[in-house]
């Protein structure tokens, strides 16, 4: 658009305005989101930061639409809780959650039953979590060509962006009631 009228931007500026304005986005869509169901699918996926493995938390519904997602140094306990209390936090209890067999995860599910309790019922299968694993690739695509990220502050900013944007693209941020809106109408409303 700015080649369009004319301007010559370095690849660093627009960087570093995306970095600006994709917190705001985010937060903006975080509370203007529409419901998720009460079945959800949680899985871990790993995201390249300055050479090392880091984690990205998330959480699909149902029905595929993203209920929240995180990112952490380390795939533990801890930050697989943080995950479920944000979404929980944000879309209410659900009536089940599937995870892998991964043991941070069910202990995670498990230790929040135990100690809020909420009736949450555990399912650990990875078949039916193939949803989130799919679900993951929307990410991956647009992070792989990137060749890894050098600053973890940064991939929080980043990743908020691309998973705001693949938001948009699965209609997770509606429109008025009866109107049907393209994806640059809903993320030029999330922006105003």
């Amino acid at each position: 658009m700015r080649a369009e009228r004319g301007l010559v931007v370095d690849h660093a500026t627009v960087h570093r305005g995306a970095l600006k304005i994709l917190p705001v986005l985010a937060k903006a869509l975080r509370n203007r989101k529409r419901p998720v169901g009460r079945s959800w699918r949680m899985d871990e996926t790993y995201v390249s930061v300055g050479r090392q493995w880091k984690y990205l938390y998330r959480a699909v519904e149902r029905l595929g639409q993203t209920v929240d997602f995180l990112r952490t140094a380390r795939r533990d306990e801890a930050a697989a809780r943080r995950l479920f209390e944000r979404a929980i936090e944000l879309h209410d209890v659900p009536e089940n959650v599937t995870i892998d067999n991964s043991g941070a995860n069910t202990a995670a599910v498990c230790g929040l039953i135990a100690h809020s309790g909420v009736s949450i019922e555990p399912r650990q299968s990875k078949f039916l979590n193939n949803l989130v694993e799919q679900d993951h690739r929307a990410i991956k695509r647009r992070t792989r060509p990137m060749l890894g990220f050098k600053d973890f502050r940064c991939v929080a900013m980043l990743i908020a962006g691309i998973e705001t944007m693949h938001m948009i693209r699965k209609a997770q941020r509606g429109g008025p009631e009866g109107q049907v809106m393209s994806a640059a109408e809903l993320f030029y409303s999330l922006a105003s």
